[in-house]
This record gives C-alpha cells, sequence and structure tokens, in this order.
C-alpha cells in the first residue's frame, strides 16, 4: 500500500514534470493474494502487489497518454515524455474539455486491515472445509479464495487530489460430478462476511442434487434466478445501454424507453458508489464525485450516468462516471449497481410455482440485438424442474435467447436478501437478489 501521503507525493512528482501543460494523474495499486484450489486439494497460493501509473498529457486540443508500473525517478521521466510525445502525434479532439476542478468528495470507509492483511493459513482452514465437505459427496470442488487491499489516486494540474483505499475479498467454486456442477460465488470488503463454508455447502448441494439430469423440451418457461443468474441480467444491461454514450450513439436498450414503464413495477435498479452494501469508490477517474443515479425505478427507465466528455455532448453535467484512461474512449459505465430486493426467498418462490425451472447460473451470454437487449447464452452449474412447488429433478442445460428488458417486465417476485458480485475484469460491482420470471424462452438443449 502506497497510502495517501505518498501517494500525493508521488503524483506531485509527476505533474512537476509536465511543467505548465495540463495534465493528469491516475494511479491504481493493488496488493492482492489468492489460494487457489482444484481437484479438492489446494495447489496454489500467490501474491502480487502493482501499482500501474497512467498519465494523460494534453497540448492544447491533443491529447496523449502513457502507463508505467515502475516509481522511479528515470521511470517518472520516461513516462511523461512518453505521453507528451503521443499527445503531439494525436489529431486535435474539438470536443476536449478542460480537466476537472477540485470538488468535495466524501470519503467512504471501506477499508478492513484484517481482509486486507489475510495470512494464506487462514484463507487455507477455510477452502479446506469446503474441499473436505466435497470429498464426503465424493464431488470435486475447485475455485479460488483472495484478499488484498486497493487504491485509487486521482491528480491533476488544476488541483485535483483524490484518494480511495479499500480492502476485497472473493470467493468462488464449482464443485463437480461425473454428470452435474454446482457454484457459489460471493464477493465483499470484509472477508469476515463472506460465509466460505456455507458458500461451499450450496455449490456442494447443487451438484449433489444434479446427478443423471433429464432432457427436456425447449419452450416458454416461468424461472427462478439465483442471484448469480440475476447478476448476468443487471451487467448485460449495463454494458449495452445504461452509459450516456450508447444512448448518444442510439444503441441504448433505453433509447425507445426512457420516461416509459418498460420492466414490472418491482424493479429498481440504480448505481451508487458511495453505498458500504457494495464495493464503493466515491469518486469517478477524473476525480469527480460519483452520485447515486436511479437508472430504473418502479419499472420506468429513467436514463443513464454520464462522464464529463459525453454529458457536454449531450447538454447534461457528469454523474461522476469516467472510466480508466485507458477505457475511456468507452463512454461512462455504472461501476456500483444495485437492484433492490423484495419479500420473498427462493424457497417460497418454488413453493408458489406450478411448473418452472430454478436456475443457477447464465454463462457465455453474448449481445443479440442492443436496443432490446436481446442475449443469447447458456444455463450452467444447476437447473432443476419444479413442480407443484418441489424441486422434482435436474435438467441438463439449456439454451436461451431471450430480451432482458422483456424478461423483467415479467417479475412476479423478488428476494429478500441481495448478495454481492465484483467482477474479476473492471473491479465491477454489482449487488442483486433472486427473482422469479413467469415468462423466458429457451431455444434448445444439451444432448
Amino acid at each position: 500500500m502506497l497510502g495517501q501521503i505518498e501517494a500525493q507525493k508521488l503524483c506531485q512528482k509527476v505533474l512537476a514534470r509536465c511543467g505548465s501543460d495540463p495534465a493528469e494523474v491516475v494511479v491504481m495499486a493493488q496488493d492482492s493474494a489468492l489460494t487457489r484450489f482444484a481437484n479438492n486439494i489446494i495447489h496454489q497460493n500467490v501474491a502480487e502487489t502493482n501499482a500501474l501509473i497512467t498519465v494523460r498529457y494534453h497540448i492544447g486540443k491533443r491529447v496523449g497518454s502513457a502507463t508505467t508500473n515502475r516509481m522511479d525517478n528515470a521511470a517518472l521521466d520516461e513516462l511523461v515524455e512518453q505521453a507528451r510525445q503521443n499527445a503531439s502525434a494525436s489529431p486535435e479532439d474539438p470536443n476536449d474539455l478542460d480537466l476537472p476542478e477540485p470538488a468535495a468528495y466524501t470519503p467512504v470507509p471501506c477499508f478492513d486491515e484484517n481482509t486486507a492483511e489475510m495470512e494464506p493459513a487462514e484463507r487455507a482452514k477455510a477452502v479446506g472445509i469446503v474441499c473436505r465437505l466435497a470429498t464426503e459427496k465424493k464431488l470435486n470442488a475447485s475455485g479460488a479464495f483472495s484478499t488484498g487491499a486497493e487504491e485509487v489516486v486521482v491528480a491533476n494540474s488544476r488541483g485535483v487530489f483524490a484518494y480511495h483505499a479499500a480492502s476485497t475479498a472473493d470467493f468462488q467454486t464449482v464443485v463437480m460430478g461425473s454428470d452435474s456442477s454446482g457454484r457459489a460465488h460471493l464477493s465483499n470488503w470484509r472477508a469476515a462476511d463472506l460465509p466460505v463454508e456455507a458458500l461451499g455447502s450450496a455449490a456442494i448441494e447443487k451438484a449433489d442434487r444434479g446427478r443423471a439430469p433429464r432432457k427436456i423440451e425447449p419452450g416458454e418457461y416461468t424461472i427462478i434466478l439465483d442471484p448469480s443468474a440475476t447478476q448476468d441480467l443487471v451487467d448485460m444491461l449495463n454494458f449495452y445501454g445504461m452509459g450516456a454514450q450508447a444512448v448518444l450513439e442510439g444503441r441504448s436498450w433505453m433509447n425507445s424507453r426512457m420516461g416509459q414503464k418498460a420492466m414490472s413495477e418491482t424493479v429498481n435498479i440504480w448505481d451508487d458508489g458511495n453505498d458500504l452494501r457494495g464495493a464503493p469508490i466515491p469518486f469517478d477517474f477524473e476525480g469527480v464525485p460519483k452520485q447515486r443515479v436511479d437508472i430504473v425505478k418502479d419499472g420506468v427507465v429513467m436514463g443513464p450516468v454520464y462522464d464529463r466528455y459525453v454529458g457536454q455532448k449531450m447538454g447534461k453535467a457528469s454523474t461522476g462516471h469516467a472510466m480508466p484512461p485507458d477505457f475511456r474512449n468507452m463512454g461512462p459505465l455504472a461501476l456500483n449497481l444495485f437492484m433492490a430486493g423484495g419479500d420473498s426467498s427462493v424457497e417460497e418462490m418454488i413453493r408458489s410455482t406450478e411448473k418452472g425451472l430454478y436456475i443457477t447460473r447464465f454463462w457465455y451470454t453474448r449481445l443479440v440485438h442492443p436496443t432490446d437487449c436481446v442475449v443469447t447464452g447458456m444455463t450452467r452449474d444447476g437447473v432443476f424442474m419444479v413442480e407443484n412447488g418441489q424441486i422434482a429433478y435436474p435438467v441438463k442445460n439449456l439454451r436461451f435467447t431471450q430480451s432482458y428488458v422483456e424478461a423483467l417486465a415479467h417479475v412476479e417476485a423478488i428476494g429478500r436478501e441481495t448478495h454481492l458480485f465484483v467482477s474479476e475484469y473492471g473491479g465491477i460491482s454489482t449487488r442483486v437478489p433472486a427473482i422469479k420470471l413467469a415468462k423466458f424462452n429457451f431455444t434448445g438443449s444439451t444432448v
């Protein structure tokens, strides 16, 4: 960990090398450790410490960037010079903005020292329990338990300095049988709040119950989704339409639905970088304070998230959603998503279902049509037929092609509990409940 004082000194060194030219510095530092297991055996423990320093250098309307993970004086000299050369060689961007001025943000206390400094033996103890439970059922468990800490620092030549430190913890496992599998996954910024044994037991139970799955005919089914599957619905809606650039370019599912009731009135989705129930960060990667943004409220499509660049094109203020420098050309994206819980449980959803499917996870999902967010993909790691309010038998995996917007128009129940998932790539956090959907279209099944 750099710490706030050392991080500020580092940014000052970089900005001093930029002279009078406008420049922005973003530092993303990470101390991470991971215990990996497979075939019911811990086979790897790794740790990594790294810090990426990115400079965005402005010469008039030309912008260039460069990145390093070295902090010595020679490396910083080279970093700034490379960014300067890249700016000189870049075409002018008539929409380029001046750097933001300092703005007050409220620090979010999401750093847990025990999580940041967790020893390998502590992770191994928790993982070992899961491996033993899987062995008892003659199943194979694999997965990873990771802990660590991260820092995000943003500074610019107009006086912005924003610093955020957070601890991180994540456990995921896939438990395999000869013809079945089960999965569990959960994230938190406090490792003590990850129920590793319970997660492992849930994956083992699905794999055990999923033996000898039956093939069923594709078609339209009522479905009950674990939070892991709900996550895919919300994330795909995010990637393909919750950002203002997608709306500006006319390729968002929001474009023809703004201000309209497009989903069930029980659906509420928002983004909030200050909520401790997620993986918060109180400012974006330009140092602009994050705002809570209602994206869907009582089923009504409210609007996207904005960064400064796209916002000025659309006559809107930034909501604090600029991406890291390497991904800024993608436009703004919601990084701290929430879907509101309801008043049900998975067990109650099953009991209320005459015939349907209980699904653990969607996998390998890909966009088919952007303006309706039509997605194709597969089920995985546990699919079960529900008949007369009970789980009747396991089912072979199914392929689906379905508009996620339309699917959320048919919500029949929402779970009380919400689960947090932080993506391995990009750090997008999504906290969602289990849900029951009255209609979902499956187009094929596995042999």
